[in-house]
């Protein structure tokens, strides 16, 4: 028991955003192009320098701070071409890989910059694949995922010109960008019926998925009655099908998360007994690659009690009809943790419910989703807070991020313990500042949001246990007035460090959390 508890603890920090109750906070200061519109992505502590991607009007730059958050240097991205559709960072102890898409005339270009702890390149870009196309591209064609060692790259694209199927072309990397297979295959589909969910790359190259069955219309494409795991696998040129026999019942928010130790691949949902009914519980299903068959499949059905604990407060909606799953974490025995939350929005007074996603939350960036997002990390265009200027409620789009559910479960997906964290968050056509961010501290995994209180937002945090008890973190040291957290985007960047993004007077900026 206690070692579970242990290998607990280690597949959180390996898998979660992490910070801890702060010791010290470091700002860094704000610079006077961060204050209109910015496209940023957190990068990582790389050579004891600490780096973050941005873009302004058009130009790029890798901002490089030293250990007191001092802008050290700032590096213009100049191999650049002018324009990109996307791009995507992986980062390593001593490097990162900058993978952007462009176009030039009727092709799309797919190419890797290798860059060191300075900001600086290393070498010359590398394409890694292209297509040719007959129009001009707003939205990335190629999707980028690397394996859980990062040992793996791999970029994707399907082509669905076809109303009957889809084209899917894949190519896998190693960590050198060393082309090791690239394979065209074809999946067939029925037209309005079936679409693809999230794909995950396992640590031996195979890109895992599952095609859905339903009916994708809109206000309908929720409906989910089918399932097919497929599985491209490197060392053949061919996906192979897999159809799952699942129950009568109808599927919302699937998530598909490979587990490299125990070779299974998790297939999670949330579900319901009819179209467009209440979510009444979760649905999953355990399939081991060494035998490609299915070993566990369960349907949790949520009790009253729980149900009741995850209603936010003053809500008329059913439980549960508002979270979206945001994380699953596996366990080294064979169990899994899910994380879900409660999130909304609503324009001129008409609410947005799950019925009109796919999968997934409604505002939420997923970067490991294929579906078309911000091309960035994060995009910050603080105009839009309430809290800045040139706010304006002609325009009002307002998101709603509640209450979090994390629910744990055993090795043969029973229910080990369920909690409940209540908060209640709203920010006007921006979701910035609401949200959570995650982090570790003795044994405990720590929840970081905003609340309003007395109209001021306040950071707050509330520990979970491996029992799933609750209790409420420290409050955290150094909290200069006039900052505003963005907590959601914390991002790891040594064993006891982090770095969040804030606001400060209009101005986008950094604060470096030791603990």
């Amino acid at each position: 028991m206690i070692m579970q508890k242990y290998l607990f603890h280690v597949v959180l920090i390996t898998l979660l955003p992490l910070i801890a109750p702060a010791q010290k906070i470091t700002y860094s200061e704000p610079e006077k192009d961060d204050v209109r519109s910015v496209d940023f992505d957190i990068i990582g502590k790389i050579d004891n320098h600490y780096l973050v991607y941005k873009k302004i009007r058009g130009n790029h730059f890798v901002a490089v701070y030293d250990n007191e958050m001092k802008l050290a240097d700032k590096i213009s991205m100049d191999f650049l071409p002018d324009k990109l559709i996307n791009s995507d960072i992986i980062a390593y102890r001593d490097y990162f890989y900058f993978i952007y898409q462009y176009q030039r005339r009727n092709v799309v270009y797919c190419a890797a910059a290798r860059m060191d702890g300075d900001g600086k390149l290393i070498g010359k870009p590398v394409t890694l694949d292209t297509t040719l196309i007959s129009f001009f591209a707003n939205n990335k064609i190629y999707n980028v995922l690397y394996s859980e060692d990062k040992q793996r790259i791999g970029i994707y694209k399907i082509n669905s010109k076809d109303e009957s199927k889809y084209f899917l072309t894949y190519c896998i990397f190693n960590d050198s960008l060393s082309l090791l297979s690239k394979s065209i295959n074809t999946i067939n589909i029925q037209p309005n019926s079936d679409f693809l969910t999230e794909f995950s790359l396992d640590n031996d190259g195979s890109l895992v998925f599952v095609k859905g069955s339903g009916n994708s219309r809109q206000n309908e494409n929720s409906v989910i009655q089918d399932l097919t795991l497929l599985i491209a696998n490197p060392s053949r040129d061919s996906v192979t099908i897999h159809p799952l026999d699942i129950p009568k019942i109808y599927l919302n928010d699937i998530r598909v998360k490979v587990d490299n130790i125990n070779k299974h691949i998790l297939i999670a949902a949330f579900y319901a007994k009819q179209k467009r009914g209440n979510i009444e519980g979760l649905y999953s299903i355990l399939w081991d690659r060494s035998i490609d068959s299915i070993i566990i499949e369960k349907q949790l059905v949520f009790n009253d009690e729980l149900k009741s604990n995850a209603k936010s407060e003053g809500s008329t909606r059913s439980a549960f009809n508002d979270f979206y799953l945001q994380n699953i974490v596996l366990r080294r025995n064979g169990g899994f943790a899910v994380v879900a939350e409660s999130a909304y929005s609503t324009s001129r007074g008409v609410y947005n419910d799950r019925s009109n996603y796919m999968y997934g939350n409604p505002y939420w960036y997923n970067s490991n989703s294929y579906l078309s997002g911000s091309p960035y990390g994060y995009t910050y265009y603080p105009w839009m807070s309430p809290y800045s200027y040139g706010y304006s409620p002609s325009q009002l789009t307002r998101y709603y991020a509640d209450n979090i559910a994390i629910l744990a479960f055993d090795s043969v997906a029973n229910l080990d313990w369920a909690s409940i964290i209540q908060k209640s968050q709203f920010d006007d056509n921006s979701d910035n500042f609401i949200g959570y961010g995650t982090f570790i501290t003795s044994g405990h995994v720590n929840f970081l949001f905003n609340q309003f209180v007395k109209r001021t937002l306040l950071l707050q945090a509330e520990r979970i246990d491996p029992q799933g008890k609750l209790s409420q973190s420290p409050t955290l040291k150094s909290l200069d007035r006039g900052y505003q957290f963005m907590p959601r985007y914390i991002r790891q960047v040594s064993s006891r460090e982090v770095l969040i993004p804030c606001q400060y007077r209009n101005y986008l900026c950094f604060s470096k959390v030791e603990f």
